[in-house]
Order: structure tokens, then sequence, then C-alpha cells
């Protein structure tokens, strides 16, 4: 072991001497992008290999009651892998990412270097309706944490790597390069340089030509366009745009609801209990929830719809349309609850599927409407594919990712237009009613969130805890005034905190304010500190976000404020400490 660590440490003292750390980076960048590459293959073939030992005999004309069991069985053993083999949870993939970035100093637990393809394996193997690009991101940037952590890497290099494992994951699972790149600048990072952009570049670069290597270089959908963009469609376009941005709206509210929901249940064995059940019970009666949806997708995209009835009860009702439209939205109603379901109980998976199969089923059922009452004949392939480009922008908030995404992984670059209008329009809508996206909504309630505005994004990343200030001398409120004059005398700060016995803040006394009676003496022993203290307002809390706490120094214009909770004195959190730390981190942040 001492001759390993010695090894080790000569290497890396090699090269810090030999090899510069913009070279060193773009070496990191290739083995990450390799690294990330075998993690979405190993995930893609696991989950392929447990779905078809499960459901490969099953008839398509025939319901089968293992639906309803299947997908608790699986969150049942991702509870038990999590709970008595890692003993630790394992986090969804890119909230988890950004909470490395913004608050954990680019860290992220080692086992999260395999625990995410193990537990979605089963998640989605055994039917939880999610999809794998969140598990290959915490895959991805648990790999790249802990390299820069074995190589002593600063935290803008880490954050870098992180970012570089995002990158590739996406590239990886969605065989998509260019919108990898586009989705770690829309959703992971805030600021881009040269220097950053071409690690990022070999990252995804190198994942996707791994997942070339061993799932082959056809496009995930495969879409021939027929039909061109037509100028006269674009109302219908801008009509799409507006209906899947209320359907990403449904989908954000349900998932927040459930969340919430299952948040509350403290019993592991009740949220799994309850979760599996109807789960199971939605994928009894709508197989096509199963897993991530991939052949549901496909079907979507070459306008047809039998995924709605194949293996379940309505089988034979498939070429009633009543039945048809009435599935349809039932199927995109009910996602939105499974994929929440799936996650509440204890799943682990991704949100990006979920939001492909609600789109691509939307546009469908949009453009089937409109030629099935004679309103308008548009193209099912075409529509399905913009209302897939439409509820990813409106779910994720990701307009950008969202048009090469969908351009990448199905080859429709013939439709860009649309597909760009379709994005905006739903963004655009979405935004009215929700400012976060299911991504980043914890986090912003938290104050934790990294965003593309820096001074926020360095903002949340100072923690309160180490600003506090604890140096300052207490009184309590029945001392006299030559008790305070003896405090006075020995401390070096201008506020001194009034606390009873068991730490209570009752206020505070500005020396200023007792400096003319400081020396009268006669009033020394009549002249009480309750008489002379006040309650500062506002106070903070330890817990507060860093943004908060500026707010209220800028509303109040004070220079120390104190922190209390729970009623409890903890001591003051400076201006100028702020603003040191801030200058400090803000430094750390942007050197290239």
């Amino acid at each position: 072991m001492t001759v390993n660590t010695t090894l080790i440490k000569r290497f890396l003292i090699w090269r810090v001497k030999n090899v510069d750390d913009k070279k060193f980076m773009m070496f990191l960048s290739v083995l990450v992008g390799v690294v990330v590459g075998f993690a979405a293959v190993i995930i893609k073939n696991a989950v392929h290999l447990i779905e078809t030992l499960l459901t490969d005999d099953f008839g398509e004309q025939y319901h089968n009651f293992m639906y309803f069991a299947y997908p608790a069985i699986g969150i049942l053993l991702v509870y038990v892998f999590t709970k008595h083999i890692i003993k630790r949870p394992v986090g969804h993939g890119i909230p988890t990412t950004l909470y490395a970035i913004s608050k954990n100093n680019g860290r992220i637990k080692p086992h999260n270097m395999f625990s995410s393809i193990i537990a979605s394996a089963l998640t989605v193997g055994f039917g939880g309706s999610v999809g794998l690009e969140g598990p290959t991101v915490a895959t991805g940037a648990a790999w790249g944490a802990n390299i820069g952590r074995f190589f002593h890497l600063n935290y803008r290099q880490v954050t870098l790597l992180l970012a570089c494992a995002g990158a590739g994951a996406m590239s990886a699972i969605f065989k998509a390069p260019i919108a990898a790149i586009v989705f770690i600048l829309e959703v992971i990072m805030i600021d881009l340089t040269i220097v950053s952009l071409l690690p990022l570049l070999f990252a995804s670069v190198t994942a996707a030509i791994t997942s070339y290597l061993f799932l082959g270089m056809d496009v995930l959908y495969p879409i021939e366009i027929t039909e061109k963009f037509l100028l006269s469609e674009v109302p219908y376009y801008i009509l799409l745009g507006i209906f899947a941005g209320l359907v990403s709206v449904y989908f954000t509210r349900v998932y927040k609801f459930v969340q919430q929901w299952f948040d509350k249940q403290k019993n592991s064995f009740y949220k799994w209990l309850i979760g599996g059940s109807l789960l199971g019970l939605l994928i009894f009666f709508f197989p096509s929830l199963y897993g991530e949806g991939y052949e549901a997708i496909n079907g979507c995209l070459h306008g047809a719809n039998e995924h709605l009835f194949n293996n379940s009860l309505f089988y034979n009702l498939k070429d009633n349309m009543f039945w048809v439209f009435s599935l349809f939205a039932l199927v995109i109603l009910f996602k939105a609850v499974a994929t929440s379901i799936t996650f509440g109980a204890g799943g682990v998976g991704g949100i990006f599927a979920p939001t492909l199969f609600i789109g691509a089923n939307t546009g469908l059922l949009f453009a089937k409407l409109f030629s099935y009452f004679g309103l308008k004949e548009l193209s099912h392939s075409n529509f399905a594919l913009i209302g897939m480009v439409s509820v990813i922008s409106g779910v994720l908030h990701a307009p950008l990712t969202a048009i090469f995404l969908i351009v990448e992984i199905t080859g429709g670059y013939a439709l860009i237009l649309p597909l760009m209008i379709g994005a905006s329009v739903a963004f655009a809508t979405t935004r009215l009613f929700d400012k976060y996206s299911v991504y980043t909504y914890q986090l912003a309630r938290r104050g934790e969130l990294f965003t593309h505005d820096k001074d926020k994004a360095v903002l949340s990343m100072l923690k309160v805890t180490k600003l506090i200030e604890t140096n300052f001398l207490t009184i309590c409120q029945e001392a006299t005034l030559r008790d305070l004059v003896k405090v006075i005398a020995k401390s070096k700060r201008n506020i001194i905190p009034v606390i009873d016995g068991d730490q209570t803040f009752l206020g505070v006394v500005f020396i200023n304010d007792v400096r003319e009676i400081m020396f009268e003496r006669e009033n020394y022993d009549s002249v009480f500190v309750n008489e002379l203290m006040f309650m500062p307002s506002p106070l903070v809390s330890s817990e507060e976000s860093m943004e908060d706490i500026a707010n209220k120094f800028k509303k109040s214009e004070h220079y120390n404020l104190p922190v209390v909770d729970n009623g409890k004195y903890i001591g003051f959190v400076s201006r100028a400490n702020v603003f040191s730390a801030y200058r400090n981190l803000l430094k750390k942040f942007s050197d290239d």
C-alpha cells in the first residue's frame, strides 16, 4: 500500500512538472468519454436483457398479469440494493450533478460510479416508467468527480470534468454528440470558454464513438421525412407548441405533487407498497407505459398507434377511433403519473425518455384529431416529431437541447424550422406557469440552484455556516451598565449580543448607542442591559441561501446581521466577509 501511494505521489509530481493543465484536461476528457460510453453500453444492454427475459414471450393480443407484478419487484430489488448492499441512497442523475457543482465542491460519492447503473437497470428492466440518460449522467459525473479528486484537481477543473461526463453520457445514450454539448451549456454549466469547449468536444465525440462501436451507428429513432416544411402549416406548429407546453406544465405539476407526497412518507416499505401497486396497475392497463417506451415512440414516428392496444385489455378495440383517441389521452396523462410514481417509490431513472414518449404521443394525437375531423390533413410523422421536441423543451426548459437532440436521434434535419417553432412556443408557454424545470425546482427552493446568472451561481456556492463569526462577547439582559462596560472593555467588536442562559437571542446593544452614558458612574448599578438593548432586523438563519442574505444586506444597509436558528443565537455574518468570500470564489470560478 505504501509503495502504491509513493508511486502515485511521484506520478502526480511528474505530471505537474511535465504536463500542463490544459493538455492534461484534454487527456482526462477523453478518458471520461470512454468511461461514460462504456457505462451507456452496459446500462442499455442490461435493460434490454432484463426486459427480454421478462416479456419476450408475451403475446400482443393478450394482456398479462405479470405487468402488475414486475414494476414492484424491480423497485423492491432497488430498495434491497441501496439499503442493504451499498447502504446509501442513489440520487437522481442530473439534479445530483447540479447539486455537486453548486453545493458540494464537485464531489460525488464513489458508489455512484456503479450504483446508478445497477439501480436503473433493475428499475427500467422491470418496467419502471423512466429513462436511462439520468443514471448514465450520474455514473459519468461520479467517474469525473472521483478522477478529479484522485488527481487533486481544483474546483474549476473538477466541474469541467463533471460537465464532460454529462456531455459524454448524453452523447453515448442518445448517439447525439452535438445535442450533448448544447445540453451542458443549457442545463449544467454557466460559463464557456475555449479552454472548456475543447474537453467537452473530446468527451462527447469519444463517448459517441464508444457507443457506435457496441450499439451500431444507426440513429435512435429512424424516420424518413416525406413531407417537407410548408409555410401554410406554421399556425398548426404554433398551436401544437402551445398544446405541448400545457402538457409540459401538467407533467411538471404532477411530478412535483407526487414527489412531495412521497417525500412526506417516512416508511420506505409503505412507499414501495403504494408506489409499486399503483405503477403495476397503470402498466397492466396500459402496457405501453412499461420501461423507456422505445417501440412506442418509434411507432408514433411512423404514424402508428398499435402500442396503445398491444398486450392490453383493449386489443379488440383497436379499430374504434373513439378508443384510439381516448387511449392516446389516457396514456399521455398516465405516463406523467407513472414516471412520477416510479421515482417516488424508490426507482432510479431519467426524465428524457418519458418526455420523448409523451411528446411523440401528443404530436400524433394532435395530427390524427385534425385529420379525422377533416380540419386539416397533417403529417402524422412530422407532428409526432414536433411534439417530441416541444414537450422536451417545455418539461426540461431546454429548447436548444430539444431541437438538436430530436434532429440527431431521428435524422429529421429537413424539419429544423418547424422543430424550432414548436420548441420555442412550448418553452414560452411553460415559462408562463413554471419558472423552474423538474430538474431544478427542488434545488431552487433550497437556494442551491446553479444558474446561467454568474452572480447568483457564485452566491449559491457560498455556505453561510462557513461565514458565521462567533468572536462577539455576549451579555445577559439582567446585567447592569457596570457589567456591560466590563464586556465592552474586552470586546473588539462594536456589537454586544444579548442572550439568556440557554442561548436564546434577545437582542443587541450597539456600543455607539451607549457611548454617552458609559462614563456616568452614578448609573452603573441603576441602569440595566434590558433598558439599552433592542431587537435588530432583519435576522438571518444558517439555513438561508446566500442570495437571500445578500438581499437582506442590500435592503437593510447593515454591516452585520445576527444569525439565529430556532430562536438560538449562533453568531453574526458580516457584509465584508460575504463580499470577500464572493470575490475569492468568483476569481476561483472564472480563472482559466
